[in-house]
């Protein structure tokens, strides 16, 4: 089997967790990673490295299903947002590779914070109600704004006051304005089968975490998580994995949602070295196999995983 990993950057973890899962399969797998740069790091650990256009770039697609047809892939997994939406748009160009990406209707909710409220509040959880123009902000301070498309905590801001807001407003591009959740942070791994089915849903604790990626996490199956994040599934329908995030506000106790990423998140990998391993289910997924729910049953309750950086060598 060969799966090809786009813009794999630094998702070395990820990419190692297929390796292993391969071996646990007793798979023959060769993994191709793709990057603007040769550079980067995860394509070391990969069997194949190739450069590509950039996201934006007319020849992106055609460059990748040419590649994809030419070189016998069977699946193809972007890694990070901006790839979602091109790549959910024209699947159907694949052919024989399989594109693990939602639908491009399910992507435009991800990637419109406004659409992902109204989502959230018909799948019927909580979230902090966001507006689009800071003078109709009421909901009192802090608040939270941040780019309604935006991604990696890039260009977003807590914000203490009226003042604070009508100079950030003129800051960040195409803004959202929200309630400041005081409370604590959660991930949620969900992965799926090609028709959106739960194979496993994996609650935890964010308990550091830098420039939006988690850097110390705690296994936490917590059935209300658990159930609430059942009812989003149900209604999203995603193919593949997933990340969802909450907030626990302290005052109240209640769950507010805040984003949705139909990716393998950063810290993805945590949940699969705890049990949850969705690499494997997703090979199982390709060779025809099926892949029942496991639910709360499978990934270690109380796990604490800590992350560090490594260097590589790329030019020796």
């Amino acid at each position: 089997m060969r799966i090809l990993f786009t813009s794999v950057g630094r998702r070395v973890e990820l990419v190692q967790s297929f390796r292993t899962a391969a071996q646990k399969a007793c798979l023959q797998l060769e993994i191709i990673g793709a990057d603007i740069s040769l550079s980067a790091p995860a394509l070391f650990f990969c069997d194949r490295k190739v450069r590509t256009p950039r996201i934006s770039d007319p020849e992106y697609i055609p460059f990748l299903t040419e590649y994809c047809e030419g070189n016998g892939i069977d699946a193809l997994i972007p890694t990070i947002d901006t790839d979602l939406q091109i790549l959910a748009e024209n699947k159907e160009l694949f052919g024989n590779t399989r594109v693990i990406v939602s639908s491009a209707d399910a992507i435009r909710i991800c990637r419109d914070k406004r659409l992902t409220g109204e989502f959230f509040k018909k799948a019927g959880v909580d979230y902090p109600q966001p507006v689009d123009d800071y003078k109709k902000y009421d909901k009192g301070y802090p608040a939270f704004i941040k780019p309604k498309d935006g991604s990696s905590s890039i260009n977003a801001y807590k914000v203490s006051d009226s003042s604070e807001l009508e100079t950030l407003s003129k800051m960040v591009p195409d803004y959202i304005v929200q309630p400041f959740i005081r409370g604590e942070e959660y991930t949620v791994d969900v992965f799926c089968d090609f028709n959106g089915i739960p194979i496993y849903i994996t609650p935890r604790i964010r308990l550091a975490v830098r420039s939006g990626e988690v850097l110390k996490t705690q296994i936490c199956q917590d059935k209300r998580i658990i159930s609430e994040v059942e009812a989003i599934v149900a209604a999203f329908k995603p193919c593949g994995p997933m990340t969802i995030q909450l907030i626990r506000e302290t005052a109240s106790g209640k769950d507010y949602y805040i984003e949705i990423n139909p990716r393998f998140g950063g810290g993805a990998p945590l949940s699969i070295k705890a049990g949850a391993d969705s690499s494997e289910a997703l090979l199982r997924l390709l060779m025809g196999e099926r892949c029942d729910y496991y639910g709360k049953k499978v990934a270690k309750d109380g796990e604490i995983y800590s992350r560090f950086d490594q260097s590589i060598l790329v030019n020796g």
